[in-house]
């Protein structure tokens, strides 16, 4: 399943982190930015799927899919919004 990708619904004022951008680099995937109980949650789309409601973010040469629920409320995709690291090197500064 694919969110729509006509014009009408990329993002364009919702910003990355060059941490984030590294790391879906490293991971060579498109990635969904969902709701979870501590808030918003980036994970890959093999595990969480877009939906057709989702607006389209370019990441480099992938996508973030973005739940039209977070949408509203996000400035920026962070490193804080990846659940688990396996490389410390994606620690570090916090972004707002």
């Amino acid at each position: 399943m694919h969110a729509h990708s006509d014009g009408s619904r990329v993002v364009r004022d919702i910003t990355i982190v060059p941490e984030v951008l590294d790391y879906i680099t490293t991971r060579d995937c498109d990635f969904r930015v969902c709701t979870s109980c501590g808030g918003p949650i980036l994970l890959p789309t093999r595990i969480k799927p877009p939906k057709k409601s989702d607006l389209l973010l370019k990441a480099g040469d992938h996508t973030i899919y973005i739940s039209m629920h977070q949408a509203r409320y996000l400035h920026a995709i962070r490193t804080d919004m990846i659940p688990f690291f396996d490389d410390t090197g994606f620690f570090g500064q916090e972004y707002e």
